[in-house]
């Protein structure tokens, strides 16, 4: 049981992570963004790969 509750504390850390990481994303501005080549569009994909690793082998870019 104690293995079920950490693994969904686990969870809901890395989701908080998750959502903290695409609003810092998109909050970027413009300026800094393309410094970065970064697409604030991409936020999601970004902040997924950071969390949760990289999504099937596939680049960032």
């Amino acid at each position: 049981m104690t293995d079920l509750i950490a693994r969904i504390r686990e969870i809901a850390h890395r989701r908080a992570r998750y959502a903290r990481t695409v609003q810092e994303l998109r909050s970027i501005p413009l300026d800094v963004a393309l410094d970065l080549d970064l697409y604030t569009g991409d936020a999601e994909r970004i902040a997924r790969a950071a969390v949760y690793g990289d999504a099937g082998g596939k680049s960032l870019r």
